[in-house]
């Protein structure tokens, strides 16, 4: 889904994105998943976003605020916060469609 209709539609969409870093990422533990999780917010044509990356499953992304990136995952709400997207890893169950965070040299995290 566009990113612009994702992010006024306020239920979960597959969102494609290119984005400009804002905050340096900054880790912690999920709550459900008790693995590590990178976090980091970014600016889309949308909007602000909160990317939120599995570490246990993708390598961390080396990004820092004024960089580009792409961004490929799941955009969900969650009402008086930002917009959040995860899913931004493969899915080893393969359950889940497949995300990534591009870096603006090419390199691909997933």
């Amino acid at each position: 889904m566009d990113v612009n209709a994702a992010y006024h539609a306020r239920s979960a969409a597959q969102v494609d994105f290119p984005a400009t870093v804002l905050t340096t990422p900054h880790f912690f533990y999920g709550s459900r998943t008790h693995a590590q999780h990178e976090a980091f917010d970014a600016q889309t044509s949308a909007g602000p976003v909160e990317v939120v990356d599995n570490v246990a499953i993708a390598p961390k992304v080396p990004v820092a605020p004024g960089d580009h990136i792409e961004v490929r995952g799941e955009m969900v709400h969650d009402p008086g916060r930002l917009p959040v997207v995860h899913w931004t890893h493969h899915d080893p169950g393969g359950k889940h469609a497949g995300g990534f965070i591009r870096l603006a040299d090419g390199r691909t995290y997933a």
